[in-house]
């Protein structure tokens, strides 16, 4: 079985109280974007795990897909599997690329083993995975708050932007990024927030990671500046970064050749 465990976006991203249980409260809007790693399982009399494409950090057996794997082998007994992960979404750059390939590994698991796991029993399975690997069980536009868990579908789309994404050659620790992190109550929901026009969202949709990120890493702050002087209506970074991007009204051309040549730049119809 092949599937295309895709990227995320988020629109907004507010960290806004720290929990007893050392986690931390958020908002967010998750928007998918159709940057694709390509994952197969297939069954095998032992398990095997192997990996293509950008580098894979750590050791196999920390890896999501993995852990994924060894979760339902412990709960439905099924068999060994031989999984293949080919990686395109870059780590590190808050586009929920690991978080993706262990909720699409749940989902071929559930479908390859007719093992009929509901869907709040599969969130159950994904969020003890990672805090947004829920979200990448249904792929739709969602507010999320909690740890990101606690979704709402919305009425949202960008049909009318191009996006453009910048990944400098930066990986972000997302754990060092919470260390840094003010946590801050909203003036405004952000659900109300994306509401508004596009052209209104800037300054008001925040990423609260981004003055923790921007002042580690200048180069990530500059990207955001040039989107915007390349005419993007909106520009963020993701998540807790490095990735940036941009929303166009129009194609942008030629965009690449303004960033380095070891910089990864994305684009989309959304």
């Amino acid at each position: 079985m092949i599937t295309y465990p895709i990227a995320k976006v988020n629109l907004g991203l507010l960290v806004t109280e720290k929990r007893p249980d050392g986690f931390h409260n958020l908002e967010t809007i998750f928007y998918p974007i159709q940057m694709q790693d390509t994952l197969e399982v297939v069954e095998s009399d032992q398990f095997q795990f192997s990996s293509s494409g950008i580098a894979i950090d750590g050791k196999p057996d920390d890896n999501l897909v993995v852990k994924a794997f060894r979760l339902i082998k412990d709960d439905y007994g099924i068999p060994d599997v031989k999984i293949h992960l080919h990686k395109t979404i870059p780590s590190g750059a808050g586009l929920g690329g690991g978080s993706s390939d262990a909720a699409y590994t749940l989902r071929s698991l559930n479908e390859l083993f007719k093992l009929e796991i509901e869907g709040e029993k599969l969130m159950e399975y994904a969020l003890q995975l990672g805090s947004d690997c829920p979200f990448f069980l249904q792929d739709k536009p969602v507010f999320a708050t909690g740890r990101g868990e606690k979704m709402v579908e919305i009425p949202l789309t960008l049909k009318e932007y191009y996006l453009i994404l910048v990944k400098p050659p930066v990986h972000v620790s997302t754990a060092l990024a919470y260390q840094n992190i003010v946590p801050q109550k909203p003036r405004l929901s952000l659900r109300g927030l994306v509401g508004f026009p596009v052209n209104k969202w800037k300054g008001n949709v925040l990423n609260h990671f981004e003055k923790y990120v921007f002042q580690a890493y200048p180069e990530v702050e500059q990207i955001k500046q040039t989107l915007y002087e390349q005419g993007a209506t909106f520009a963020l970074m993701s998540g807790s970064g490095s990735a940036v991007y941009g929303l166009f009204r129009s194609e942008k051309r030629g965009i690449e050749k303004l960033f380095p040549e070891d910089y990864q730049v994305f684009r989309q119809r959304l």
